[in-house]
Formats: structure tokens, sequence, C-alpha cells
């Protein structure tokens, strides 16, 4: 599949954002600070979060992917076991080990710009094993192809989630007239 492309540059949530955030996930969103990548169907599908949450517990997830649909079908990669593969060829192959780990460092600056977790890793298992495949997707949404091998070769391996319409509806907006 190709890779949605980036949503350039990332955007303030709106009410409808958050909206389809609640239902995406059945819960409000916390630390949200920013839209990071749009769904080709116009819904976010990865969000921005805030290095610590409104009680200052850190969360070092920086890029959340939020869409159920391509949740649905990351997991089924992670149970078809693509991680441990893609774990093993990070032991053999130095070429790829070293993007994984220039993804890490990309992770870990854009979250540190915002607020530095000294001491917290940074997501999905980087820079040494790959343990969460939504982190990866997440990454490589926000950021563009390119940056994170990993987490694009996930992307090209999933079937296009948006297909079949939005994962979620949302009322339509009144009219300017209150219609």
């Amino acid at each position: 599949m190709e890779t949605p492309p980036p949503t350039t540059p990332r955007t303030e949530p709106t009410d409808a954002d958050v909206e389809a955030f609640k239902q995406q996930l059945g819960r409000p969103p916390r630390g949200l600070r920013a839209i990071a990548h749009r769904c080709p169907c116009g819904q976010p599908d990865v969000v921005e979060t805030a290095p610590r949450l409104p009680d200052g517990t850190p969360f070092p997830t920086l890029y959340y992917l939020t869409c159920p649909k391509a949740a649905s079908a990351i997991g089924t990669l992670e149970a078809n076991g693509v991680m441990k593969d893609m774990t093993a060829r990070l032991e053999s192959d130095e070429d790829l080990a070293a993007a994984y780990r220039a993804a890490h460092e990309d992770y870990v600056r854009r979250r540190d710009e915002i607020e530095e977790l000294a001491g917290f890793p940074s997501a999905g298992g980087m820079p040494d094993r790959v343990k969460c495949l939504h982190v990866l997707v997440a990454h490589s949404l926000a950021a563009g192809p390119g940056v994170n091998p990993l987490g694009d070769e996930a992307i090209a391996m999933l079937p296009q989630w948006w297909r079949r319409g939005a994962c979620v509806t949302l009322p339509a907006a009144p009219a300017e007239d209150g219609r």
C-alpha cells in the first residue's frame, strides 16, 4: 500500500476532531496537542500528545494511533509475528538497525522539543527491538515516509483501512443560519 501523505503542517484539533477521538477510543483525549496525521477519509488517525499528561504523569508516546480500523489491521500484523521477524532482522541487518536507531533519535528529538523526558525511552521498542507496531506506524504517518523504516514497512503491509469509509461518523455541523 502507498503511505497516506502526512498532514503538513500538523493541525490544531477542532471540536469535531476531539469528538472523533472520543468515538475512536471511547474516552476523551488526554494531553492532546495536535492532529499529526489525517486519514484519507478526513478523520484524525494519529494525534500528537504532550510528553506529560495534565496530572504530570510522563507519557512518552508522542504519536498515538487513534483510528480503530488501522489499529485492528496493525493488530493482525502483530498477531502474525511481524514484530518478531522485524526484531530478528534488526539483529542481522546493520543498515536496517542504523536506520531504526535514527528513527528512535528522531522520535526522541521531536518529543524533547516539546518537553524533555530524561531517562524515558522513545516508544514501540526503539531502538533495539520492535515492541509495538502501532507506535511505529503512527511515527511514520506523522513524520512522513523515510523516517521510520519499520513503520514504513508495516504501512506497506496494511490494507487501505479507509476504503470502506470513516471509522466514526460525526453529526453534521449546523448551518450558519441555525438550520
